[in-house]
Parts: C-alpha cells; sequence; structure tokens
C-alpha cells in the first residue's frame, strides 16, 4: 500500500500574487492591528486592507480578531459585516456580496490538501458568498464553493458545495433544510 510522504510536498506552482516583502509587511499589520482588539474602529480596518489591495465597499462593518491571509485577493461589496473571530483564509480570491453577514468565528477556506497525492498537494478554490447571504456563527465554507443570494449556512455547518439562493443549510456536509423567507420590517 502506497503511503503519504510529505517530504515530496511541494508548493512551487502555487503563487500568493504578491512580493515577499508585502507578504511580511501584511503579516505584521495583520497580527498587530485587524486580528487583534487594539483596533476597534471599523474604518481603520477598512483602511489597512484597501492599502493592502483588497476592494471594499461602503459601510462594512469589522469586528475585532478578524484575520485575513491576503487582503489583495479580498472583494467586498457594500454593507458588509464580518463578525469576531472571522477567519478568512483566501489562498485564492474571495467575493463577499454587498450586505452580507459572516457571524463570528466563522471561516471561508480556499485550501485543502489532496488525500489521494502521495506528496499532499495544495488544491486552492474562489469562494463567493452572494448578496444578503449569511454565514453562521463557527460555520466553515469549503474551497471552490458560491453561496448564492440570501442564503443561509446556520451555526457550526459546513459548506462542501454550492448553496441555492433563499436556501437554509444545515449540518456537517451542509443540506438544505428550508426555505429562507425574508419579511419587511
Amino acid at each position: 500500500m502506497t503511503k503519504t510522504d510529505l517530504s515530496t510536498f511541494n508548493n512551487s506552482s502555487y503563487s500568493t500574487g504578491a512580493s515577499r516583502l508585502k507578504q511580511i509587511l501584511w503579516y505584521f499589520v495583520n497580527c498587530l492591528l485587524l486580528n487583534s482588539y487594539f483596533i476597534p474602529s471599523s474604518n481603520l480596518k477598512v483602511l489597512l486592507l484597501r492599502l493592502f489591495g483588497a476592494r471594499i465597499g461602503q459601510g462594512c462593518v469589522i469586528k475585532p480578531k478578524v484575520n485575513v491571509k491576503y487582503p489583495w485577493k479580498l472583494k467586498m461589496g457594500d454593507h458588509v459585516w464580518l463578525g469576531e473571530q472571522v477567519w478568512i483564509d483566501n489562498l485564492a480570491e474571495v467575493r463577499i456580496k454587498s450586505h452580507a453577514c459572516l457571524s463570528q468565528g466563522a471561516m471561508l477556506l480556499c485550501g485543502n490538501h489532496n488525500y489521494k497525492s502521495t506528496s499532499f498537494d495544495l488544491m486552492v478554490g474562489e469562494i463567493e458568498i452572494g448578496e444578503g447571504a449569511w454565514v453562521g456563527a463557527h460555520s466553515v465554507v469549503c474551497p471552490g464553493v458560491k453561496l448564492a443570494s440570501h442564503a443561509v449556512l446556520s451555526v457550526g455547518s459546513v459548506l462542501t458545495h454550492d448553496a441555492k439562493a433563499y436556501t437554509i443549510y444545515q449540518g456537517n456536509p451542509a443540506k438544505p433544510i428550508k426555505e429562507r423567507e425574508i419579511r419587511e420590517s
């Protein structure tokens, strides 16, 4: 039987899309300012992300302890909410459309490893969170997944495939459980 051999892992085909200096600078800015409780202001966090190449719309709310791997691979629409301890592990592009919400502890994971390969090769896929969609607390969105307009991923769920619009998903792996109805306030 063939075995995994991590000594043969080769990530040379992957590109972060930024210089080594930019990556190092972002690492420290992310650790000290974005992924901390020191800066409570969403406006300053948005400014820092934009300075490193993120495209972010107006009125976005970014809570403390948010972690963004590569801001230059992040696009956010208007009035997006990122809850406390959200982790955007964007090895590939992440697009979060307007009025979407990622609750506390939610994770967007653009990378995984090929467990069928002896060298455990890296696999990446883009993620899109649709307009008005909601990723519940401590939920995970996996590589290559699209959460369509106004879809909901409920608390603690793991989305491994695309989610339909106006549908609520729950579980691990997440399955559709009912339709989302939105009423005027």
